[in-house]
């Protein structure tokens, strides 16, 4: 079993290393072929960061264990909240934003959508459809409101965008190319590594392969949002820390499940089904406060949250 421990690690590693990869390469890409700033932003960036899901989901859907990838994202989403959110609250302490009330509207919108279609049967292609619509609505909303904003702060065009952090505009062809091609490499080999692995955990110790999803791969798939996140903080960007939170729950729901589903039917666990996806929205309704109301993520609200997370660990694997 230490063996399959290590391989699960080595291909988490090789997933977060290959979507950094791919999103530096699409992003150079994109810009180099005219695609304004702003629209990679919201597209390729946002689905490149998300790729290690979506291959875990994909792979997992095709392997024949669904279970693995509806876990994952509704594991992903209260862990995004409690422990991403909840760790460097309780490190260093978050201060209020206020720029986020409009994606927030969104995710929760979005999270009622998901379990409506959850409890109408298992995710098949026809609702796999009805969630990316509901994605491409809010990416549209988003663009607009984005460009609205740019405009009426500095008067500048739509295409004078500030670049994505992971431009280069001097980075050469070669090295775009390079960076493509090692993320869609790795992401696929990482993917098959990380679900075979987490499949045998899940039999050599009896439990499910929703469970699995739901903390180990779970976890995993978060560090990325957890090291944006901590650097957020550090820096006193409240709202950078609170939209990479959302940003990636809303991806996870509508984009993931949504590809996945097109990909194979995703049956939904009557446990995830009763339990996991209320303690989601419950925790996604947890931010309401703080959205609204302006409310400091303290050290004293990092422990609870940090707390809360590890009690869901607790019962989930009970």
């Amino acid at each position: 079993m230490i063996w399959e421990f290590v391989l699960a690690g080595l291909g988490l590693i090789i997933l977060l290393l290959a979507g950094d990869t791919l999103v530096k390469g699409a992003v150079n890409l994109s810009l180099r072929l005219g695609i304004p700033a702003l629209i990679v932003s919201l597209t390729v960036v946002a689905f490149g960061t998300s790729a290690p899901e979506l291959l875990i989901s994909i792979k997992a859907v095709i392997d024949g264990v669904p279970g693995l990838a509806l876990g994952n994202v509704v594991g992903s989403n209260t862990a995004n909240v409690l422990l991403i959110l909840g760790i460097p609250a309780m490190i260093f302490g978050i201060a209020a934003g206020s720029d986020t009330r409009r994606s927030y509207i969104f995710m929760i919108l979005g999270t009622v959508l998901f379990m409506g279609l959850a409890y109408l049967g298992p995710f098949t292609w026809w609702s796999g459809l009805i969630l990316l619509a509901g994605l491409a609505l809010i990416l549209v909303d988003s663009a607009r409101a984005a460009r609205d904003h740019r405009r009426a702060a500095n008067g500048a065009p739509a295409d004078d965008d500030e670049l994505p952090e992971e431009a280069d505009p001097d980075m050469p062809w070669w090295q775009v190319m390079t960076y493509l091609g090692l993320g869609l490499v790795g992401l696929p080999l990482g993917a098959d590594l990380l679900v075979d692995s987490s499949v045998a955990i899940a039999q050599a110790y009896g439990v499910s392969d929703a469970v699995i999803g739901l903390t180990l791969v779970a976890v995993g798939t978060s560090l990325p949002e957890l090291a944006t996140t901590v650097m957020a903080a550090v820096r006193k960007h409240s709202d950078v820390a609170l939209g990479n939170v959302i940003g990636s729950n809303m991806f996870n729901l509508l984009g993931i499940i949504g590809v996945a589903s097109i990909v194979g039917p995703i049956p939904v666990d009557p446990g995830i089904l009763r339990f996991d996806m209320w303690v989601m929205l419950a925790a996604s309704l947890v931010l309401v406060p703080f959205v609204f109301r302006n409310w400091a993520f303290g050290r004293l609200v990092g422990v609870i949250f940090t707390a809360l997370y590890l009690a869901y660990l607790l019962l989930v694997l009970a």
